[in-house]
């Protein structure tokens, strides 16, 4: 079964920094991209970032734009999610995501077909 693993959330200080990881683990599974969503208290879980493998790049929700940074290994289906300037709105639930195909509207939930659990991250003020 393919599963995705989150880690490296946690408590931070706002400016601080954190690096989330994701990898997948289990049956081996080809992706044609990977992404992070979060989901704070009482709200809609929102895009963050994304990348595609097939070298279109990477995209960011606006709110993250020059501070946070997507990486990733094809060939590991591991995706890195670099926090910087980590401000109090940014405290969610972040999740994982991978796509089976291409994804056409890569900031669409629908678009990924593998979830990770989840990793908390606070940032106090």
């Amino acid at each position: 079964q393919e599963q995705l693993v989150e880690s490296g959330g946690g408590l931070v200080q706002a400016g601080g920094s954190l690096r989330l990881s994701c990898a997948a683990s289990g049956r081996t599974f080809s992706t044609y991209g990977m992404g992070w969503f979060r989901q704070a208290p009482g709200k809609e879980r929102e895009f963050v970032a994304a990348i595609r493998w097939s070298g279109d790049g990477t995209y960011y929700a606006d709110s993250v734009k020059g501070r946070f940074t997507i990486s990733g290994d094809r060939t590991k289906n591991t995706v890195y999610l670099q926090m910087n300037s980590l401000k109090p709105e940014d405290m969610a639930v972040y999740y994982c995501a991978a796509a089976s195909r291409y994804m056409a509207r890569i900031r669409g939930e629908t678009e990924y077909d593998y979830w990770g659990q989840g990793t908390q991250v606070t940032v106090s003020s």
